[in-house]
């Protein structure tokens, strides 16, 4: 790991890590003039799981091909454990494990076999390689399964398989794109909790992509969302969730909202940030209980049905609504044509 050395008062130095990994002002453009990311930028701290939160489509992916040296950027710099990824790939690809969106584990051959076959390709031979899948294979529960073909394998089990190939080579940052995609919800939770363990017991630096909230407001320490191609925040989830301030108020009706005889709600009962999308309003208050009975009084008075009513605590959706101007669920309603 880097360490930059920085004054200090009274003459001492002041060693501060620099981070596992940096992303600054990364642009990239497929063919037909589709930019994919649009000047991203963030740190990663060393020993942590930080998360890039998007919807598909929003440049996540395309980000970790950059930063594992799968893809160029155009313009911008990628540095992962101190080495550039343009100038320095090889350097970066021993340093790096990655499990992508899609499995790369050989469904004929055994669960040993994959994780073999993978220390081979970093040099790896006889009882240290033994050693290291034997320990892998009990690390992620699959000892009793690991002399069994993987097409035999569970999904979660095979995703547990996908992840110890990455680590085969004892790797300081590993990056998981979309680790849980396609999993149950008790696999799902399963699995984060290993990755937790990960980062917590082995002081890896996880970079997590996910378009799952709730995953990330579960495993990131500090999180980046991203929305079509550029970070529009970047925090801690407690943090951005706080920045919020107050209650959300969700108000759907039983019709589309009149758009030319449109009502002003903002500042009724309290509310803020009021945003309408067809038949959901949707609005931040101080007090949300306090607020509903005279924004419902507002809208009956105008002849508006309400369905239902909710108040909830700020959420990594709000936080999107927010910084993106949209819901999560409309960009990935966006998302669906190209996805």
């Amino acid at each position: 790991m880097t360490v930059v050395e920085t004054p200090a008062p009274a003459g001492e130095k002041a060693a501060i890590a620099a981070p596992a990994i940096s992303a600054r002002d990364l642009v990239k453009t497929y063919k037909g003039g589709v930019r994919a990311l649009d000047g991203v930028s963030f740190d990663v701290p060393a020993g942590t799981i930080f998360g890039l939160l998007g919807p598909n489509g929003a440049g996540k992916s395309t980000t970790v091909k950059i930063l594992t040296t799968l893809s160029r950027p155009d313009s911008g710099t990628g540095v992962v454990d101190g080495h550039d990824v343009v100038r320095q790939p090889d350097a970066v690809r021993k340093t790096i494990g990655v499990v992508g969106q899609k499995s790369g584990v050989d469904r004929e051959a055994t669960g040993s076999e994959n994780l073999s076959l993978q220390g081979h390709i970093y040099g790896m031979r006889g009882a240290q390689l033994s050693r290291r899948v034997d320990e892998l294979l009990h690390q992620f529960g699959l000892a009793d399964a690991g002399h069994r073909i993987a097409k035999t394998y569970s999904g979660g089990m095979q995703r547990r398989l996908d992840i110890a190939m990455g680590l085969v080579h004892r790797p300081t940052v590993l990056f998981l794109d979309e680790p849980t995609t396609g999993l149950d919800p008790e696999v799902r939770a399963d699995l984060w909790e290993e990755i937790s363990r990960l980062a917590r017991q082995q002081g890896l630096t996880i970079l997590l992509t996910t378009h799952y909230l709730e995953e990330a407001d579960r495993l990131a320490s500090n999180l980046a969302i991203l929305d079509r191609g550029r970070v529009v925040v970047e925090g801690h989830p407690e943090e951005l969730k706080a920045r919020l301030g107050g209650d959300g108020v969700r108000v759907e009706l039983a019709d589309p909202f009149p758009d030319p005889e449109a009502p002003e709600l903002e500042g009724v009962g309290g509310v803020r940030d009021v945003q309408i999308r067809g038949r959901l309003i949707m609005a931040r208050a101080t007090d949300g209980p306090s607020a509903v009975p005279p924004l419902l009084a507002a809208l009956e008075e105008r002849g508006i049905r309400v369905a239902t009513v909710s108040i909830s605590r700020p959420s990594l959706d709000d936080v999107y609504l927010r910084y993106a101007g949209r819901s999560f669920e409309e960009a990935e309603r966006e998302a669906e044509p190209t996805s």
